[in-house]
């Protein structure tokens, strides 16, 4: 009876480790870790941040030039690893995840080129799993940023639709992304329903051999409802 209470017990954490999910983001300005922070407090997710290894670079100085060098770098071979910025090292498994939702900036209409370098390194990881895509952008629309997404991860299973947070509605973001949650059917789609610790745990009254009883003994150790009680 332990037994089998263990191995139920152990299904359960498999089943909601199953439908886990990663929010990954790059952030340069800070409005996409803004967005991030507004979005895990409405679901349960794992967060990974990408940085490049130069920090401190200004992107946007010149009339952008070096962001607008770095794309170019890409779009002139954007199969070569080579043509992608370098990123710090990420030690995060995407096995342990079902569902990938990216938040990144759009630089030039594009996907920013750090993001970028993630998803080309990492993408492949993703097909069969659940992919959403945030874009945080100052007002250009998002459609070569969801093209970018498709073609480094083109074996993605992609929500019926991207989020777009502009300038203009970066403050509104939490009904946003209330509101997308919802057009998509978030957790039917990704098959996530939140699991509390509390269901997780065996419910009656057992002793240590894994024995369920009728009534709490007047004596000895036993569990209720998970919970170890002494008499």
């Amino acid at each position: 009876m332990r037994h089998r209470l263990f191995l139920m017990l152990a299904l359960l954490v498999a089943m909601a480790a199953q439908g886990k999910t990663l929010v990954v983001y790059y952030s340069y300005t800070g409005n996409c870790e803004e967005i991030v922070t507004s979005l895990t407090e409405k679901i349960t997710a794992d967060v990974l941040e990408i940085e490049p290894v130069e920090k401190g670079l200004h992107y946007e100085a010149n009339n952008y030039a070096l962001g607008s060098q770095l794309l170019n770098a890409i779009n002139a071979a954007p199969n070569d690893a080579a043509s992608y910025p370098a990123i710090d090292p990420v030690t995060t498994s995407l096995a342990d995840y079902s569902t990938v939702i990216i938040v990144t900036p759009l630089w030039w209409s594009q996907m920013a080129a750090i993001m970028q370098t993630y998803l080309f390194n990492y993408g492949p990881q993703m097909a069969g799993k659940n992919v959403g895509l945030i874009v945080s952008s100052w007002s250009s629309g998002i459609s070569q940023v969801e093209n970018d997404c498709k073609r480094l991860v083109p074996n993605g299973n992609y929500f019926s639709k991207s989020l777009w947070i502009n300038h203009s509605n970066h403050s509104n973001r939490t009904t946003l992304i209330e509101n997308w949650l919802s057009e998509i059917n978030f957790n039917t789609v990704t098959g996530i329903a939140e699991i509390k610790a509390d269901e997780l745990k065996p419910k009656g009254i057992y002793n240590l051999s894994g024995q369920r009883l009728i009534r709490e003994p007047e004596h000895g150790v036993y569990i209720v409802d998970g919970v170890k009680k002494v008499k």
